[in-house]
């Protein structure tokens, strides 16, 4: 069996930086059991899979430890690949079915924009085991999906050393640091150790989150985002209430063929 796949870097305008993602073109589903295998094989954050034609596919998300219900940069990254290897016309939007819901990708220029749920987070106590294993105080702590913790600023952020075994001990899929800064409207770093992923080098989804935090503190819907792991990511949010409009640029690194042996 053949299945084209494509490693492309989202959240940038360069190779070597962003989120680096899998994205495989499936003719039909396979077995769960293969798919967390070639998301193990590749090592990436996640490995998106995709099945469906014209404009409207369905999509899973695995890290290499385990399928996840929502996922940006490999969500960006497959509408990139739908853009550049199939014959959808340039400007049209993508409808993928998730475990997430409906999802639409458009198009402008060199920027895609996904239109994903918000996930507001509900304040929470800052607990021992955060400060633990961050090892360090935030200011402010949140809980949706993610554990979100506001920092004073990007230092904070960027000096920050976490426990990775620690984190993967709290009930959460992964925890968020956050802070104002100078240059854009917020920075970030994303750390799940539990699914396999110690640090994400740029996370759409945890703007489903970011992204109505820093709308109702800065009293904006318009926000220009970074997040400031090792490779590093821009992002454009939007804040629509109910719905968050995160955007990006991605490039293409490497297409090939995933060669999987016959039964």
């Amino acid at each position: 069996m053949k299945i084209p796949y494509y490693h492309v870097d989202a959240f940038t305008g360069t190779v070597f930086a962003g989120n680096p993602a899998g994205v495989c073109l499936l003719k039909e589903w396979l077995p769960d059991e293969i798919l967390q295998s070639i998301a193990a094989e590749n090592r990436l954050s996640e490995t998106a899979f995709l099945v469906g034609s014209g404009i409207e596919y369905q999509l899973r998300w695995f890290t290499p430890e385990a399928e996840v219900d929502l996922c940006g940069h490999a969500t960006l990254a497959a509408a990139f690949v739908l853009h550049g290897h199939t014959d959808i016309i340039a400007e049209t939007t993508i409808t993928f079915q998730t475990k997430s819901g409906v999802l639409h990708v458009g198009r402008d220029g060199d920027l895609l924009s996904m239109d994903f749920p918000a996930r507001p987070g509900k304040p929470c106590p800052v607990t021992p085991e955060l400060v633990a294993a961050l090892g360090a105080q935030p200011e402010e702590v949140y809980i949706a999906r993610d554990i979100l913790a506001v920092f004073r600023n990007r230092t904070a952020i960027e000096h920050l050393q976490p426990d990775f075994e620690r984190l993967a001990e709290l009930d959460c899929l992964g925890i968020i640091v956050t802070a104002p800064d100078a240059e854009v409207d917020f920075v970030s770093r994303f750390f799940a150790p539990g699914v396999g992923v110690p640090e994400d080098p740029v996370t759409g989804s945890a703007h489903c989150t970011l992204a109505p935090y820093w709308a109702d503190r800065l009293g904006k819907d318009n926000l220009h985002a970074r997040q400031v792991s090792e490779r590093g990511g821009e992002l454009f949010c939007k804040n629509q209430g109910d719905r968050v409009i995160i955007s990006g640029r991605v490039v293409e690194y490497l297409s090939g063929t995933l060669h999987l042996a016959d039964d």
